[in-house]
């Protein structure tokens, strides 16, 4: 198992983004969470088995067709995880 935190920024609000991670992460058998942030990014933590993730990952540089992904930031674990944990995927703001 292993857990990411994730940035992405670039035209990621208001295109679908957090449902269309929900959806990916969802088919990938991952755990955690999606949120848009305040300064227009979305943030996600990202928990599953090390190949899901990366694959998932890989995704979420192309996203969903209206997203324009300029950047995404990567760091191992949870340490910025102020949402609460569970066991799905969720949309969570």
């Amino acid at each position: 198992m292993t857990t990411k935190h994730v940035l992405v920024s670039g035209i990621v609000q208001g295109v679908g983004y957090r449902a269309w991670t929900r959806q990916e992460a969802i088919r990938r058998k991952l755990t955690g969470w999606v949120r848009n942030c305040a300064d227009g990014r979305v943030e996600a933590l990202l928990e599953g088995e090390s190949g899901a993730v990366d694959d998932m990952l890989d995704a979420m540089h192309q996203g969903p067709a209206l997203a324009q992904v300029e950047r995404i930031l990567v760091e191992e674990g949870s340490d910025h995880d102020d949402a609460p944990r569970s066991n799905h995927f969720e949309v969570t703001r």
